[in-house]
């Protein structure tokens, strides 16, 4: 448990309620909508099958974690708190977070798709690791750990998920 001192300066920064929300959500709909494409990209699948896949992810991934921030913050102060209606509101918030973070982030991979980039799955790699770098950057506002090292790890985590996933695709596509 945080010390009560700790907790108020961490909420006093500029964002830091909703800072795990918005990272989580972010992370998670970059690296799994790209994670789609890449395997998709990977079986050879066609265009229309990375948009159709890209798209319903976003939603349903979306919506599922967002719903699931909200459950699972209200089941802890539910525990913790007896529950009152201010957290409850802030459990409402986080979810919301989490969902706006995971669809607005996670679109940046579908945009080369979508604009109809020649060879749009190397735009992808390129606008994923952009965005998955200044997401990973921007953390360090509220964390003031250095925006480099902040940068890289995010980018490091998207790249493990993004490949494994496209060697899947390509492996997948073989068998079949």
């Amino acid at each position: 448990m945080l010390s009560k001192k700790i907790k108020e300066k961490y909420h006093a920064s500029f964002g830091g309620t909703y800072i795990r929300d918005a990272v989580f959500g972010a992370n998670d709909g970059i690296v799994t909508t790209f994670a789609v494409v890449a395997g998709v990209a990977g079986a050879n699948l066609p265009l229309s099958t990375v948009l159709i896949l890209g798209f319903v992810n976003l939603l349903a991934d979306g919506l599922a974690m967002g719903l699931g921030n909200y459950l699972g913050m209200k089941s802890e102060l539910d525990l913790a708190l007896r529950i009152k209606q201010s957290q409850l509101l802030l459990a409402e918030k986080r979810g919301m977070a989490t969902f706006v973070s995971f669809g607005l982030a996670g679109l940046f991979p579908l945009l080369p798709y979508v604009l109809g980039l020649p060879q749009p799955f190397n735009a992808s790699i390129v606008v994923t690791g952009l965005t998955l770098f200044l997401v990973g950057s921007l953390r360090s506002i509220i964390t003031k750990k250095p925006w480099f090292k902040a940068g890289l790890e995010m980018l490091f985590v998207g790249a493990i998920a993004a490949g494994a996933a496209f060697v899947t695709g390509r492996l997948i596509e073989r068998l079949i």
